[in-house]
């Protein structure tokens, strides 16, 4: 399993370790993963995802999984949260037919 968020695409980093006497050596920057379930409001459901610390908050501020999905491109979505979105914009289809 790779250690990148499912919904905002943040990955791993690279770096130094720089020690007093200016020595360097290679280290990893690894993401705040978190498994979590997202509720979708329009959906009535909820969906698990690998989710960095930011993005939670990301989702948060922007009103939802919902919302922050429909705003995400699709390059930065995992495949799970691709298909999420592809039937939050079906169901959101049917519900302007509907009205």
């Amino acid at each position: 399993m790779s250690r990148i968020c499912e919904l905002t695409g943040k990955g791993r980093l690279t770096g130094n370790n720089v020690s007093h006497a200016n020595n360097k050596t290679k280290r990893v920057f690894l993401p705040n993963l978190q498994h979590v379930t997202l509720l979708s409001e329009k959906l009535d459901r909820g969906f698990k995802f690998r989710v960095s610390a930011h993005g939670l908050r990301s989702v948060e501020h922007n009103g939802g999984l919902d919302n922050w999905l429909l705003k995400t491109k699709d390059e930065k979505l995992s495949k799970s949260a691709q298909k999420v979105k592809r039937e939050l914009k079906k169901a959101t289809k049917e519900a302007d037919k509907a009205a």
